[in-house]
């Protein structure tokens, strides 16, 4: 009994000390809004406890998709001047190695080991480079049949989504391991070709209580909403049209390059999806799973894209056209402030930072 409590007695401090340094750790981390400023060489980071710039990456020009290693030791940024995935560490925030792509590159993303990064090429015949983060190699190239825009690997990282331009079928879902064709759907409406026909646009997913993919939410060329596609299937189940407002408070036609919804995302505990207008200035909300508009929120000129600090407080619009983020109180279902940025902010995510 005596040893007993002297094991105790030595046991439990260790384990309190234990504990104590893993949360005075995980409170060290840095939560930061990653924002790409896509006509600068500029990366702007956003500290969303202050709401302010507080450091940024240098040296990434016409910086297009963003990525992030799940445990921050490093970036990843696409370039489209340079042709290739900039790899920069979490710490210092400087470049440590340029990869190069086989063609201009678009929107990027990382696996949920973070074991490959996924690159959208958008020039040639397009497709996505696969991006080996032991090794910092370009490994493997997977061969779309379409130019690739936007790339996302699915909750349970078991598939990759590319939205494409210009392939049989534009919205195409890859199986990680195998690197095969799982389904596809979204046929151009111009099947002779050329960029008149249909593109797909940003895609954000949501996931059941097991972590499997539940649904797609798909923005298209020319169309101001987005589609809601069930993943089991593989089939579209649903259309939103976004709400409209005076025909003098929209922008004017053609300023929105084809896409006049363009930036969607789930929140992260699930419940709400929140979907940016460039036609309108808003950013909109809508309850999850029914679908009902909760919130009509102005923000800046061109919102593009949006992320969410990681206790869902906050979502991050980046307004394209005022160069300007826009933070929304997602509980009071209003805009907050907007954030000085760089020229041109467009795509954005959310990191966890070493200190």
């Amino acid at each position: 009994m005596q040893i007993v409590e002297r094991l105790s007695a030595i046991a439990l401090p260790c384990l309190a000390a234990a504990l104590t340094l893993q949360t005075s750790a995980a409170l060290a981390q840095q939560a930061r809004i990653v924002q790409t400023n896509s006509q600068s060489d500029t990366i702007s980071l956003i500290d969303p406890a202050t709401q302010r710039v507080v450091a940024e990456v240098k040296g990434v020009p016409v910086n297009h998709g963003a990525a992030a290693a799940p445990d921050g030791s490093r970036l990843y940024f696409s370039s489209e001047a340079k042709t290739t995935l900039d790899v920069v560490d979490g710490k210092t925030l400087r470049i440590i190695k340029e990869i190069p792509l086989s063609a201009r590159p678009n929107n990027i993303t990382i696996g949920k080991d973070g074991r490959f990064v996924y690159v959208g090429i958008m020039q040639g015949k397009g497709g996505i480079d696969v991006i080996d983060t032991r090794t910092l190699e370009n490994a493997a190239h997977i061969d779309t049949a379409s130019r690739v825009h936007n790339v996302y690997v699915t909750p349970d990282g078991k598939y990759v989504v590319a939205g494409a331009f210009g392939g049989d079928n534009n919205l195409r879902v890859y199986d990680t391991a195998t690197r095969q064709l799982a389904f596809s759907l979204y046929p151009p409406r111009n099947p002779a070709g050329g960029d008149a026909m249909d593109g797909i646009r940003p895609v954000t997913i949501d996931a059941k209580p097991d972590g499997s993919t539940r649904n797609l939410y798909v923005q298209l060329s020319d169309f101001h909403g987005f589609t809601v596609v069930d993943f089991a299937t593989g089939k579209e189940v649903k259309r939103v049209e976004l709400p409209q407002v005076p025909p003098d408070q929209r922008v004017p036609e053609g300023t929105y390059n084809r896409a006049p919804s363009h930036g969607i995302g789930v929140t992260p505990d699930q419940t709400s999806l929140w979907v940016c207008s460039r036609l309108n200035g808003h950013v909109y909300g809508y309850s999850l799973p029914d679908l009902k508009l909760i919130a009509s929120i102005p923000v800046g000129d061109h919102p593009d894209w949006i992320t969410f600090s990681p206790d869902g407080r906050f979502a991050y619009a980046a307004n394209g056209g005022s160069d300007n983020v826009s933070v929304i109180d997602i509980a009071a279902r209003k805009e907050l402030t907007r954030i000085p940025v760089g020229k041109a902010p467009k795509r954005n995510i959310t990191a966890i930072l070493p200190p």
